[in-house]
């Protein structure tokens, strides 16, 4: 009996062991570098909510925002390698990992709202999110971004011709550069963090962005023309990590992707809530916000869509070109 006795206190250790590892909830550790009063941290808050309501605690989402792990390169990093379990990014900062992701950029590609949605929603945009896999992370949802018009601290943007030559501080996407270029200005990428003192000093004219961006950065206090032209659409998306995916029971990958639709939708509420908000506030501010007609900015870019028709991007432009009845 002696010589069972540590062969029976190992199987005890191993069982309670065993209990306390199905007693510890799976924490999904998310990072994302916006602050906490945007709708896409709000919505992940809520995301996290309805994660422990379906796992009955089983599963916890654990967040940092405010850039507290890095840029979203360095997030995507580590996603990669399995050191984070999701993010938050801009599809143009994803163009270097996932050729496809640069589809979003082209201007004027989607005409509306609802013929961006329609996409998204469609095989086209699930097929973009699956593109993600090869890269060592997963394309898990889309969330609104609104779209980017222009704003300068001098004269609005009503036409094509007005961006002639003027200084434009753009993201870091050779898509937004091909867009100033299309309308024959200045591209000048810049962090966003420089962009402020940037537009004080006169280094750039203007920029381009969405109205709660344009309101939160306080851009507004040097460039108060904001022209919605709206020229492009980039969508956020949430990605994951595969190593962290693939280590998830179909149970806990069911109760995530659960929680993941609610928190798309709610997002989407809260965006166009925060949009609206932004727009009555610059307003009150005394920008000058001019609605122009759309049509010559169509015909400016329409060089770059058949430039970029003959590309890897040719045969997706023209899918979604389709879902808008144009071949």
């Amino acid at each position: 009996m002696y010589r069972l006795k540590p062969f029976l206190f190992g199987i005890v250790l191993l069982a309670l062991v065993a209990c306390d590892a199905q007693d510890t909830p799976r924490i999904i550790r998310v990072g994302h570098t916006l602050d906490t009063s945007h709708s896409v941290h709000l919505a992940l808050e809520h995301m996290a909510g309805q994660l422990a309501d379906y796992s009955d605690g089983k599963m916890q989402i654990k967040l940092y925002p405010n850039g507290q792990l890095g840029s979203e390169r360095a997030m995507v990093e580590l996603l990669q390698i399995g050191s984070l379990s999701m993010t938050k990014v801009s599809a143009a900062s994803l163009e270097g990992f996932v050729p496809q992701m640069k589809v979003f950029g082209v201007p004027y590609l989607f005409r509306s709202d609802q013929h961006r949605w329609q996409v998204l929603e469609s095989s086209i945009g699930q097929d973009i999110l699956n593109a993600t896999r090869s890269a060592r992370f997963t394309g898990m949802a889309y969330m609104d971004a609104g779209s980017r018009s222009f704003y300068m601290t001098q004269d609005p943007v009503n036409r094509p011709a007005d961006v002639k030559g003027k200084k434009i501080r753009v993201m870091n996407s050779p898509m937004a550069v091909q867009l100033i270029d299309a309308m024959q200005g200045a591209a000048t990428p810049l962090g966003w963090g420089e962009l402020y003192a940037a537009l004080q000093q006169g280094v750039v004219d203007g920029a381009e962005n969405n109205p709660p961006s344009y309101y939160s950065s306080r851009h507004y206090e040097i460039a108060g023309y904001y022209t919605l032209n709206e020229h492009a659409s980039i969508p956020d998306v949430i990605i994951a990590s595969n190593h962290v995916l693939n280590s998830l029971s179909k149970q806990e990958n069911e109760w995530l992707r659960r929680a993941m639709k609610d928190a798309v939708n709610k997002q989407r509420q809260l965006w166009n809530e925060a949009e609206q908000q932004a727009l009555m506030k610059l307003a009150r501010a005394g920008v000058s916000i001019s609605r122009p007609d759309k049509t010559p900015f169509y015909q400016a870019v329409e060089p770059l869509h058949q430039q970029l028709s003959e590309t890897n991007l040719g045969p997706l432009i023209k899918r979604i070109k389709a879902m808008r009845g144009e071949e």
